[in-house]
C-alpha cells in the first residue's frame, strides 16, 4: 500500500530532515527518506528555488513534472540562509530536525557559521548528510562536480559502451542518484548509532565514491592481475550466455543462462540439451572462453521466433528472459502496476494526477507512501513552520518577508 490515500505511520514517522542544496544528489536523500515516513523540510533562497523546479522533458502551461518526483512528500519553506537573521532561524530549525542534508560545495557552511561543530554545539543529536562531487577531505574536495565528471572520473563511465567507441552516458544523472541512495543509507546508519552514544555525526557522501563502490571486482582484478576491465557492448565478457539476442520481429530479447543449472533449461528449451555437455560449454569458464560461439547458436536460434515466443517459451523454461522495455512499456506492466511502482502525484501547479515512480523497498508493516506531490511553490509551508514549529507571530514573520530573509 503506497497510494496517496495511505494513513499509516511510515518506517520514518517522527523524524525530521531540513533539505538544504540544489539540483538532483541532495534531493534524492530527501526524498528517499521522505518517501519512508520523514517529515522533510526543503529550503530553497527567495527568489532562488531551485533549479530542478524548470528540469524535465515534459511540460504543461510552462510546469514541468521532474520537480514533482523529487519534491514529493516535502514540506518547502524559504530562508536566506547568508543573512545573520537567516542564520539564527536556520539554527532554531536545527533544534528541532534529527538530519541536516546538504550538497553544496565543501566549505560553503563554514563560510556561514554553520558547519558541523556550531550545528552539533546547538543541537548534539543533530546529523549532517554531506553530499560532494569528491568528498570534504582530499586534494580534489574544493572542486565542483557534477555527475557526467563523477561518472567518468571514477571509472564507470569506461565501462559503458562498446570497445573501441567514445563511452555513452546513460540518459540519467546516475552519479547523482548513487550519491543520494548512499546518503541516505549514512544517514540512517548514523540515526541508529545515535541510539548507541546520543550524539550525531557527519555522513560524508562523495559522487566519485558512489560511481566507484558499484564496481564490483574492477578495482580487485586489477590489483591482482593488471586487469583493466573496458567496455563489453550487450554482455558481459566472461559472463554467458548473458546477451541481447534479435528476435524474428525485429525486438531485441536479454537472455540470461550463464548459471550451469539454467543453462541446462535454455539447451532443453532450444531442443539442443547435447550442448550442456559440450565441453566448451559444461561450465561457467569454458562458457565464457568460449562466449562467442555460444552468442552464435543462440541468436541463430532466436532469430526463428518473435520476441513474445521467446519470452513464452524460455520463460516456461525457468529461463532468465525479457524484453527491452520503453517507458511506455514500463507503464503498462502489468507486474510493475501490481507493485504500486507507477503512483499517481496529485500536482497543483498542473490541476491532476502525475504518474512517478513507487517507493522501493516494500516494508510489510510500516510501507511508505506517496503523501503529496512536490510544494507548488517557493515557501509554501512558510506559515506553518515558522509559525507552528518556532512560535513566530504575524509581525515577525512579515517583517522576515520584508527584509528578504524568507
Amino acid at each position: 500500500m503506497t497510494h496517496t490515500d495511505v494513513a499509516a505511520p511510515g518506517a520514518l514517522d517522527g523524524l525530521r530532515v531540513l533539505e538544504l542544496g540544489t539540483l538532483i544528489a541532495g534531493p534524492f536523500a530527501g526524498r528517499l527518506l521522505a518517501d519512508m515516513g520523514a517529515d522533510v523540510v526543503k529550503i530553497e533562497p527567495p527568489g532562488s528555488p531551485d533549479p530542478i523546479r524548470t528540469w524535465g522533458q515534459a511540460e504543461e502551461d510552462g510546469e514541468r513534472v521532474y520537480w514533482t518526483v523529487h519534491a514529493r512528500n516535502k514540506k518547502a519553506i524559504t530562508l536566506d540562509l547568508r543573512s545573520p537573521a537567516g542564520r539564527d532561524i536556520f539554527l532554531r530549525l536545527v533544534d528541532h530536525a534529527d538530519i541536516v542534508v546538504e550538497n553544496f560545495r565543501p566549505g560553503t557552511l563554514e563560510r556561514w557559521d554553520l558547519g558541523y561543530d556550531v550545528l552539533a554545539d546547538r543541537n548534539p543529536g543533530i546529523i549532517l548528510v554531506r553530499v560532494s562531487g569528491y568528498g570534504q577531505t582530499g586534494p580534489a574536495s574544493a572542486r565542483a562536480g557534477y555527475a557526467s565528471v563523477a561518472e567518468a572520473e571514477s571509472g564507470l563511465r569506461y565501462l559503458n559502451g562498446y570497445p573501441g567507441e567514445a563511452p555513452p552516458r546513460l540518459a540519467l544523472s546516475l552519479g547523482d542518484t548513487l550519491a543520494g541512495m548512499f546518503a541516505a543509507q549514512g544517514a540512517l546508519a548514523a540515526v541508529y548509532r545515535r541510539t548507541v552514544t546520543g550524539r550525531g555525526q557527519v555522513v560524508d557522501t562523495a559522487l566519485t565514491e558512489a560511481c566507484l563502490a558499484v564496481q564490483e571486482s574492477t578495482i580487485a582484478d586489477y590489483d591482482l592481475a593488471g586487469v583493466v576491465r573496458g567496455p563489453s557492448g550487450t554482455r558481459l565478457d566472461g559472463i554467458a550466455p548473458s546477451n541481447l539476442y534479435l528476435a524474428a520481429d525485429g525486438l531485441r530479447v536479454v537472455i540470461a543462462a550463464n548459471q550451469d543449472t539454467v543453462f541446462r533449461r535454455l539447451c532443453s528449451a532450444m531442443e539442443c540439451p547435447e550442448l550442456a555437455d559440450d565441453p566448451r560449454f559444461v561450465d561457467h569458464r569454458a562458457r565464457g572462453d568460449h562466449q562467442d560461439e555460444l552468442d552464435g547458436i543462440i541468436a541463430e536460434w532466436a532469430i526463428g521466433h518473435t520476441s513474445d515466443e521467446l519470452i513464452e517459451i524460455l520463460g516456461a523454461a525457468g529461463v532468465v528472459v525479457g524484453p527491452v522495455n520503453t517507458v511506455a512499456e514500463v507503464v503498462a506492466d502489468p507486474q510493475m502496476q501490481a507493485r504500486d511502482m507507477l503512483i499517481p502525484h496529485h500536482d497543483e501547479r498542473i490541476g491532476r494526477d502525475i504518474l512517478g515512480p513507487g517507493i522501493v523497498p516494500k516494508l510489510s508493516e510500516s510501507p511508505g507512501s506517496v503523501r503529496s506531490a512536490g510544494p507548488p511553490r517557493p515557501g509554501t509551508h512558510n506559515d506553518e513552520i515558522y509559525r507552528d514549529l518556532l512560535g513566530l507571530d504575524d509581525e515577525a514573520i512579515t517583517a522576515l518577508r520584508g527584509e528578504g530573509v524568507i
